[in-house]
């Protein structure tokens, strides 16, 4: 599959990027190519293969789900400009 150069411009347009025109035609080339293998992805033949999460045999190491850090909320709304009920307040952003 190849795209156009108006093609291009009109995916550019519409996620909102600013292409330079000299640069359309490199683009059109790179994404031409990268449909192509996603092409080439699609025609590989997966019957029978298992879906994995990850193409090793790997383990994620894990740690203990324990608190490491100590509770310095009170501190740190001690020296807050204003704190009510244990939040802090600030000012209006939007009328």
């Amino acid at each position: 599959m190849s795209l156009a150069p108006d093609e291009v411009r009109r995916i550019a347009h519409l996620a909102r990027l600013a292409l330079a025109a000299d640069a359309v035609e490199a683009y059109a080339h790179d994404l031409s190519s990268i449909l192509d293998f996603v092409e080439q992805l699609e025609a590989a033949p997966t019957e029978g293969v298992e879906p994995m999460a990850h193409p090793q045999d790997a383990t994620q190491r894990l740690r203990p789900d324990a608190v490491t850090e100590p509770d310095a909320r009170e501190r740190f709304q001690a020296i807050a400009p204003a704190v009510e009920a244990g939040l802090y307040l600030v000012p209006k952003v939007i009328e």
